[in-house]
């Protein structure tokens, strides 16, 4: 049966503030003078669901903004690009999540986030909107959903399995800790794909291979694990496929990981074998990283496969 979305993505979304390049913050009342600024729809579900729409994908947005100016313009990105936002929440007397980042001169980011309307969230009743009437399902932000981390993630994916839709999951900002929040899900995750980073800090693992097997023996069906300049890992029980980075110039590697997500997210919905998913996958990715914001490069689905014909293996 048809599915009414291509992807619902639930989770995180967050207003970015970027500028760029910062090589330190002035002193005092000082001023230093930027190249760049922008305002991004962001976040490990904004950012995805954002970059989805535009590789063409039919998507739902499920998350909340709170009442503020911020507020105003999330909602209307995600107008401007397509994206159905009668799953969204106004949270009142909260804000708007919202992330401060001053982006180095080789692409770091050092962030200063405000916890907000992420953390006060539940979807949206079943009378109100299906958020399950889709072909790929994605959670994305677990640790910085205060309400919706628990008993309420686990019944989201295990709803999304038994409705027949291919569950995708990322986060940010993993602690130690993470981990408690993070394991009851793995049963119910097709396609887990932190970043390297993330994974080790949850697992203890640092050896790529390691942490991809800790996660798939807890009941993950696919891992794939981000490695920045060295690509990304997929595994598992019977398979294992690294892909590598393809050389691009970074200017700032916000949002790579949801590019990245975006584009398994993307291949998932338009049934593309799995190797060319992880290239494209890696493309989006890369696109990402050749501006500023989490959407930066990212133009079309075709002018992503057609630049991805161009670049150069790393």
């Amino acid at each position: 049966m048809q599915k009414k979305y291509d992807a619902t993505i639930v989770g995180l979304y967050i207003l970015d503030v970027l500028g760029r390049p910062v090589s330190k913050i002035p002193d005092g009342g000082n001023v230093e003078f930027i190249e760049e600024l922008r305002l991004t729809v962001a976040g490990t579900a904004g950012g995805t669901v954002v970059d989805c729409a535009k590789l063409g994908l039919k998507t739902l947005a499920v998350g909340a903004v709170g009442d503020d100016e911020k507020a105003d313009f999330v909602i209307a990105t995600l107008d401007k690009f397509g994206v159905d936002t009668s799953g969204f929440e106004r949270i009142n007397n909260v804000p708007t999540s919202a992330t401060i980042l001053n982006v180095r001169p080789n692409g770091d980011r050092p962030a200063l986030h405000l916890r907000g309307a992420s953390d006060h969230f539940l979807p949206p009743s079943k009378e109100k909107i299906d958020i399950f009437d889709c072909k790929v399902f994605h959670l994305g932000g677990t640790g910085l959903l205060k309400k919706l981390d628990g008993q309420a993630s686990i019944d989201l994916l295990k709803e999304a399995k038994e409705r027949g839709c291919i569950t995708t999951w990322d986060l940010i900002a993993a602690t130690e800790d993470t981990l408690t929040i993070v394991e009851p899900l793995l049963p119910y995750i097709d396609y887990f794909m932190p970043s390297i980073e993330e994974a080790s800090v949850m697992s203890g693992k640092k050896d790529p291979e390691e942490a991809a097997k800790f996660y798939i023996d807890k009941g993950v069906k696919n891992c794939v694990l981000t490695m920045g300049e060295k690509g990304s890992l997929y595994m598992n029980k019977d398979n294992k496929i690294i892909t590598p980075a393809y050389d691009i110039k970074v200017v700032d590697t916000t949002g790579c990981g949801d590019a990245f997500d975006a584009g398994m997210i993307t291949a998932l919905a338009k049934d593309i074998d799995l190797e060319a998913s992880l290239k494209f996958a890696t493309a989006t990715s890369g696109l990402v990283a050749t501006g500023l914001g989490s959407d930066a490069g990212i133009i079309s689905y075709e002018d992503t496969i057609q630049k991805m014909e161009n670049f150069k293996i790393k």
